[in-house]
């Protein structure tokens, strides 16, 4: 099958697309094939060395991807060959999801309100937005600060956290302020002063800029984009699937709302997989205005 692969570690043009083994269900699995399938920072710092060489070469990016149901796994009920869905790889594996098939570990439904686009690229960050907000205990009537609100799983945790009764406040560069309002959250402009412009909240969820920023202000701090954070932040990461509880319910809670139109994901680019590199440099420009997917 085709697959976007790389053989070396190192910059985005050692992307490409090439023949590799077509994957099967193991246990509690189920295979798809892939419509579109998302990129991520993670993958992108695997590819470039920045998180060491921890996985085998060749390697195929991508931990998110939806799809038709082809092969089923022993032990999975409730889906069947035909059906349209969205998941998560095995995230042991770091890998796998931009080919022509994807082995799924965990997965929800396609709603019909997502176009295939926007659900290959739904469901890591919908996992590690949930993630975020239940580490932060966010609910009804809590304040909460998002500091890249425009990104990938800034956007989509601005909607989930709205959905849970929050206050979401998201600091945006100046020109996407409106883009940030139309998802529920108050825009800030991000920089000095800060803490002026937002004053107190309840807590903070760290995914671009300074984090120390954040400590000031808010009674809980959690990061997902700093590697070493100061004390008294929280940290969780998608690249290492060691060092958390996946909050996988956050697929599930996502096509719900997605099914009363109160949950969507905001495209910042879409690519075909052949331009695998051009999506990359996009990732890592961090500047990227929702979630970065590519198509088969």
């Amino acid at each position: 099958m085709r697959a976007l692969r790389y053989t070396d570690f190192g910059p985005a043009d050692l992307l490409e697309v090439g023949e590799v083994a077509e994957p099967h269900p193991g246990a509690g699995q189920i295979r798809i094939a892939v419509r579109a399938s998302g990129v991520t920072p993670a993958d992108t710092a695997l590819r470039s060395g920045r998180l060491g060489h921890r996985v085998p070469l060749p390697h195929v990016p991508g931990v998110d991807a939806a799809g038709v149901v082809d092969e089923i796994g022993e032990g999975v009920t409730g889906v069947r060959p035909g059906d349209e869905v969205f998941g998560i790889v095995d995230l042991r594996q770091l890998g796998g999801a931009n080919a022509d098939h994807a082995v799924l570990a965990a997965w929800a439904p396609k709603p019909a309100a997502l176009s295939w686009e926007q659900a290959g690229g739904a469901a890591a960050n919908a996992e590690t937005a949930t993630r975020a907000l239940d580490l932060l205990q966010v609910g009804e009537g809590t304040t909460l600060l998002i500091a890249g609100a425009a990104g990938g799983v800034g956007t989509l945790a601005i909607q989930l956290a709205v959905a849970r009764g929050a206050q979401v406040i998201g600091t945006a560069g100046p020109a996407t302020q409106d883009f940030v309002a139309g998802l529920g959250a108050t825009p800030v402009v991000y920089g000095e002063g800060l803490a002026e412009r937002t004053g107190k909240v309840d807590a903070a969820l760290h995914c671009a800029g300074a984090v120390a920023d954040l400590v000031p202000i808010a009674g809980r701090v959690l990061t997902i984009a700093d590697m070493s954070p100061p004390e008294g932040v929280q940290a969780s990461f998608m690249a290492d699937p060691t060092t958390f509880r996946q909050a996988l319910h956050g697929l599930t809670d996502a096509a719900e709302l997605a099914g009363k139109g109160l949950f969507t994901v905001p495209l910042a680019g879409v690519f075909p997989l052949e331009e695998g590199p051009a999506a990359h440099r996009l990732s890592e420009t961090g500047h990227a205005h929702g979630k970065i997917v590519l198509v088969n």
